[in-house]
């Protein structure tokens, strides 16, 4: 029976969970992720987890944040002036906004606190600085057959 290998397109349902049991992300209604091992696609910590999986297999992995999105870096936590967002833009806790880092590149922000003439914006994954655990099973690997000759 094949195993999932670097370089093999894979399909995978997963559920993923902290530790303290709450759900961040799941493919139960929907398609399986499909991604190529050993690519960067995703999280080292999953890529290393499906690595050697047969299809049909199921099996749960836990992965230190140090694998995943890494810790949490207090640098990208910002305050912006109340002024510099748009005077009619209505500011709730928790609402992602996209933000120009000056270099042309956009990054995914969060409104963590509002005070009366700041906003707090957290530029952090949100999984950053949490360890995660996946149940995964591996629905199919793509790609070119592993042939063996004998001479």
């Amino acid at each position: 029976m094949s195993t999932a290998q670097s370089g093999d397109t894979v399909r995978v349902h997963y559920h993923g969970r902290l530790p303290s049991g709450e759900t961040f992300d799941s493919t139960a209604e929907r398609e399986p992720l499909e991604f190529e091992l050993g690519s960067g696609q995703v999280i080292v910590g999953f890529d290393t987890g499906v690595s050697g999986m047969a299809v049909g297999e199921k099996k749960t992995i836990e992965i230190p944040f140090l694998d995943s999105y890494g810790p949490r870096n207090e640098s990208m936590i910002i305050e912006m002036p109340k002024e510099r967002f748009p005077k009619d833009m209505e500011i709730e806790l928790g609402m992602p906004l996209m933000m120009s880092d000056g270099q042309g590149q956009q990054l995914q922000v969060a409104v963590t606190s509002i005070q009366e003439t700041t906003v707090t914006l957290d530029a952090n994954h949100p999984l950053a600085g949490k360890d995660l655990i996946f149940d995964l099973e591996l629905v199919e690997i793509k790609g070119a057959s592993r042939i063996i000759l004998s001479e």
